[in-house]
């Protein structure tokens, strides 16, 4: 804004004083003082207001007026409650350093001057920005994306000192302007816009964590896959949109605010769609492979295609990789079986077999996933160091080396820090589970890698909770026969067994519980449950004849420390 507009504006009760010829200067910002040097407060452009309280004699108004002339600030504004009146010694300094001077009328407070400042200069950074995000909007959509979605938020935060991150559903980041988000805060804040985008309740939803405030603004997918919005079923994209998240609160922001940082979000879809249009070579290699293994083709013809896919998944390693299936499903209740969960699942697969520590949109281009209406399969590579043979021979030279290869995924760690916020998404009517299969290093191998990650799928399915995991080494244990066990049987077998315990431990805080998982644990070595439980054996001893007892069982027969172990496992 322009000096000359304050004058334009009788509530702020200001007086030009001297300086007309200097009312187009800019003012990009307001500050109050009354100390004799505010120099190390000044950046240049700012709306000087002064009480005039650092003013003892005449003699201190020319070092004063020199100091703010040399900051370069827009202007002097005085209040004239101090003195009554602006003293000419003031205005002849502001005369000789061309200095604009404006008198503060006694009646009107500074914080009147500095709302209408701020508010002014913050309403034209934002019409400036605004245009330079249409200008870049223009631009990606047009060309190639010039430097992607951390162009428009390092804008947000240089002109509107707003810091904001792109988020994927599981609280990923993608992009950002400055210090990254901590993980843990990532995450938080996908739970709670995933939870409230399951209501329906249109965006920002307002979040705070570790006690500061965020916005968090949905980024819809716009591209060929995309589901049109007025007949979009929330529970088809919930899992997959990414989010903007921004560090302040909008519930009080203008309108043109908002708008505009709904182009901001309307741009980073565009980048999303790229990100999507580049995966598509790596999910066509995926959709014929599996084709491929699911219709029983040869092993060689399967090979070959997997020669194709390993340069596009493993870029400039020129080795064929072990393989590794992992399948996933995401189902919905009962009412929704209209919904397909296949794609969402493709989406979520995408995302969690990224590793969590690598930020950038282009973070999963060594992930091939492929989907059907009901379940999603991803191939993922294990880079092999010893160069193996894509149909399982290694070559001479290499066959008696030891095989070192891309550590492999394990079930469990795949939902480690994506459990609760898609536990979020999921809310009450959703599902999703995963199985994973061991690593094959031949064409031959996938069929069976494929039925191994279906296998434990099922098993994860078994599993209470909205999101569960299960890989190929539950297959050979008891695990794989508990989840197939009827639930009634399930409930009526280990109330017999715990009840009675759970009961007394209730009643006394004995930790009868806690002391029979521990004694089973060890193998039922007195010594060593006792040092893990912190107690004297013959109090270990007690408590383990108190369960006796009370079950009429005894744990020194292999029968009924199998009873009570499957009884823990099923509870």
């Amino acid at each position: 804004m322009r000096l000359r507009a304050l004058l334009d504006t009788e509530v702020l009760g200001l007086r030009l004083l001297g300086g007309e010829d200097e009312l187009d200067r800019s003012v990009r910002g307001v500050m109050t003082t009354d100390l004799r040097d505010p120099s190390r407060y000044l950046s240049g452009g700012e709306l000087v207001l002064t009480g005039l309280a650092w003013r003892r004699d005449a003699s201190d108004s020319e070092p004063f007026v020199r100091i703010l002339a040399s900051a370069g600030v827009a202007g002097l504004a005085a209040g004239e409650a101090e003195l009554g009146a602006v003293p000419d010694d003031l205005a002849e300094a502001c005369l000789r350093h061309r200095l604009p001077l404006f008198a503060v009328d006694e009646t009107v407070a500074f914080a009147t001057i500095t709302e209408h400042v701020v508010r002014q200069v913050s309403g034209e950074r934002a019409g400036d920005l605004a245009a330079v995000v249409d200008r870049h909007r223009r631009l990606m959509t047009s060309g190639p994306a010039g430097g992607g979605p951390e162009v428009v938020l390092d804008l947000l935060t240089s002109d509107l000192d707003l810091r904001a991150w792109v988020l994927s559903p599981t609280g990923r980041q993608i992009a950002g302007a400055g210090d990254p988000l901590p993980p843990h805060v990532g995450a938080e804040l996908a739970g709670r816009h995933l939870a409230a985008a399951r209501t329906g309740r249109p965006g920002p939803h307002r979040a705070e964590v570790d006690g500061a405030a965020y916005s968090l603004f949905p980024i819809r997918n716009t591209g060929r896959g995309a589901v049109p919005a007025p007949s979009r079923d929330v529970r088809e994209s919930v899992l997959s949109d990414w989010l903007l998240a921004v560090a302040a609160d909008a519930g009080d922001w203008p309108a043109p605010r908002l708008d505009l940082l709904q182009g901001v979000t309307q741009l980073i879809a565009v980048e999303r769609d790229r990100r999507d249009a580049a995966r598509a070579v790596r999910r066509r290699l995926a959709q014929e492979v599996l084709e491929l293994v699911r219709t029983g083709a040869a092993p060689a013809e399967i090979a070959a295609r997997l020669r194709v896919a390993t340069p596009v998944l493993l870029p400039g390693l020129g080795t064929a990789p072990h393989w590794q299936v992992v399948v996933a499903r995401v189902e919905w209740a009962a009412e929704s079986t209209d919904l397909s969960g296949g794609r969402a699942a493709q989406a979520l697969l995408e995302e969690i077999l990224v590793d969590p520590a690598v930020a950038g949109p282009d973070s999963a281009d060594r992930i091939a996933v492929a989907h059907t209406d009901e379940e999603a399969v991803a191939l993922v590579p294990l880079a092999s160091h010893t160069s193996p043979d894509v149909d399982g021979a290694d070559t001479p030279e290499e066959s008696a080396a030891p095989e070192r290869q891309a550590a492999a995924l394990h079930a469990d760690a795949l939902l480690g820090t994506v459990r609760a916020p898609l536990s979020a998404g999921l809310a009450e009517d959703g599902r999703l589970t995963l199985g994973v299969s061991a690593a094959v290093h031949s064409a031959e191998g996938l069929r069976g890698a494929l039925e191994e990650a279906r296998h434990a799928r099922r098993v994860a399915a078994a599993r209470p909770g909205p999101v569960c995991a299960a890989g190929h080494h539950e297959l050979a244990s008891h695990v794989l026969l508990l989840p197939f066990v009827p639930d009634d049987v399930r409930r009526a077998f280990t109330a017999r067994l715990l009840d009675p315990l759970r009961d007394y431990d209730r009643r006394h805080r004995a930790e009868l519980i806690e002391t029979l998982e521990a004694f089973l644990d060890c193998d039922g070595s007195w010594t060593r449950c006792a040092a893990r439980l912190h107690l004297h054996v013959n109090t270990l001893r007690y408590r383990v004849g108190r369960i006796e007892q009370l079950t009429g069982r005894d744990l020194s027969r292999l029968e009924d420390k199998l009873d009570f172990f499957l009884a823990l496992r099923m509870s």
